[in-house]
């Protein structure tokens, strides 16, 4: 079968590609998704995200291989596998990042994406609760919604601290600066999941000239003699089939899948491709490479007063959120667990923030077992979370074998240089200081783990180096900019001396945001199609 366009991911980026791209009517779509169909109710309200996250029939479930500075231990890296990809499974808190992450991406030779050229396309995918504004748009697809006014008096408290320490309190994280202490924007409409899938691709499903297949799992990229990638070869129920582009091939699998993709279909470094008896199409040595995540630890507090634990440990409790859902499409179930948080300077000497932190109101953990829900702590508790906004350690994704089916290999190199060294001791120290503050210290009970035994900066690197953990934000691998030695793609996500290929998802990023990177995931959907539709019109 022959299309236009070929999509490979209904993911996050990809849903936005293929909605974009079959628009007008003018060109025939064909998006590519390894997993089914979003259809559980769980996809839909927003607590349900931890019915998915150890669920195999929806989510790829990879870790990493050993980590030699996390005590050799393998990391969870959950992936989506579904329509809808990682934004049908995550947490969906919406924070574009800081205006230095794409000046940072502009400067790195990449001209188009600085700040101001990038907030026009975040105001396109949004329709904000508080209306069009010079920051937020309003006719968007995906709904914002901002918890404020709805969270749980604990995480007031948490901002009643910070505002003691005098760290400043921000309205907005997707305004004029996402400095200082508040709550979180999640994409969520009527209490339901926003998500590209649900809100671009669902209605382009109804044009004639967009067609999906699911439970296709790409193995190679067709690669015609003179190097234009032409098509894409999938394994489908058992059987192969491939499917033919006449403008271009678009990779929007992710941050571990399109550099999985590409080096199976021999683009990438050389030397690694041979080792795997894999002949070099195009020798792209970034492939798979300047791999990037936020590495995530909590720290764990009893409190003297009730949270949300008792409530979510009981019957009752579940029954009433149930109610409030159902009713009203309100109350916890209705929101995300990370309700309050920030980005707040670790230390007075730097420039930025650079630590994140997430409030929880709830102390739980997420048992390994599809069936299984949030699993409160037997104790009323909160939890608080911190990770560093731009670390500065990288590290790459391989295939382990020439076989499709084999998970690649995923080592991230986490806390590889003495800045994100220096970082868990900073928003360690955060932590312990706001939970310290009067506002905070009045619910606290005892801090159960790390526990305050642990009260040196050695004891608290050796707490994070035991108990840390992706906090899924793994992007970078195909990143964006101008020389084809250290860079994937130019600015025009075109992958470099291959004509007929584009890159348009999380890898692309040449330096991870600040914050949760799913909004400027779809920021990039919009852009690149952008981009691809200009192009196609001049070409």
């Amino acid at each position: 079968m022959i299309f236009d366009f070929i999509v490979v991911g209904a993911g996050s980026a990809g849903c936005i590609v293929a909605s974009r791209l079959s628009e007008s009517g003018r060109y025939s779509v064909l998006l590519i998704e390894a997993g089914g169909e979003d259809k559980s109710f769980w996809f839909k309200i927003p607590v349900g995200y931890a019915k998915s996250y150890y669920n195999p029939k929806v989510n790829w479930m990879y870790r990493t291989e050993p980590e030699p500075n996390l005590a050799g231990r393998r990391i969870y890296a959950p992936r989506g596998k579904v329509q809808g990809g990682s934004g049908s499974i995550n947490a969906m808190v919406f924070v574009r990042g800081a205006r230095q992450d794409f000046d940072d991406w502009r400067d790195a030779g990449n001209p188009g994406w600085g700040f101001d050229d990038v907030l026009p396309y975040f105001r396109k995918l949004e329709t904000h609760a508080r209306g069009e504004s010079p920051w937020h748009g309003a006719n968007g697809p995906i709904h914002v919604t901002p918890m404020r006014g709805a969270t749980h008096p604990v995480s007031d408290a948490f901002l009643d601290a910070c505002d003691e320490l005098g760290i400043p309190l921000n309205e907005d994280f997707n305004g004029a600066t996402i400095e200082g202490a508040g709550v979180y924007d999640v994409n969520t409409r009527r209490g339901q999941r926003s998500h590209s899938s649900a809100e671009y691709l669902r209605p382009a499903l109804k044009r004639a000239n967009l067609t999906i297949e699911r439970e296709a799992h790409a193995r190679r990229l067709l690669v015609e003699t003179d190097g234009r990638v032409s098509g894409v070869e999938v394994m489908q129920h058992g059987r192969v089939r491939s499917f033919s582009a006449r403008r271009e091939v678009i990779l929007a699998a992710g941050a571990v899948d399109t550099p999985k993709l590409m080096q199976l279909s021999g683009f990438g470094d050389g030397a690694n491709l041979f080792a795997q008896g894999i002949e070099t199409r195009k020798h792209l040595p970034a492939v798979g490479r300047n791999l990037q995540d936020h590495l995530c630890a909590s720290f764990y507090y009893r409190s003297k007063k009730p949270t949300l634990n008792g409530d979510f440990a009981s019957v009752i409790g579940q029954a009433r959120f149930g109610l409030m859902w159902l009713l009203k499409r309100s109350g916890p179930f209705a929101m995300s667990v990370n309700q309050a948080g920030g980005f707040f300077r670790g230390s007075p000497e730097e420039i930025r923030p650079n630590i994140q932190l997430y409030f929880n109101p709830l102390s739980y953990r997420i048992p390994d077992n599809p069936r299984a829900g949030l699993t409160p702590e037997p104790y009323p508790g909160f939890l608080i979370a911190f990770n560093a906004c731009r670390p500065t350690s990288k590290g790459t994704v391989t295939i382990a074998s020439p076989d499709a089916a084999d998970a690649p290999l995923i080592r991230p190199n986490y806390l590889s240089t003495e800045r994100d060294i220096a970082e868990v001791v900073q928003g360690s120290r955060l932590m312990r200081r706001i939970a310290d503050a009067r506002a905070l210290s009045d619910w606290v009970e005892e801090e159960v783990s790390p526990s305050k035994t642990v009260d040196s900066d050695d004891k608290l690197l050796d707490y994070f180096r035991l108990n840390s953990g992706s906090i899924y934000h793994l992007c970078g691998t195909c990143a964006m900019g101008s020389d084809p030695r250290e860079t994937v793609v130019d600015a025009r996500l075109r992958v470099h001396g291959v004509p007929g290929l584009r890159i348009v998802d999380a890898s692309v990023f040449p330096n991870i945001t600040a914050g949760n990177i799913n909004a400027p995931t779809m920021m990039v959907g919009e852009k690149g199609a952008a981009m691809i539709l200009e192009d196609a019109v001049s070409a």
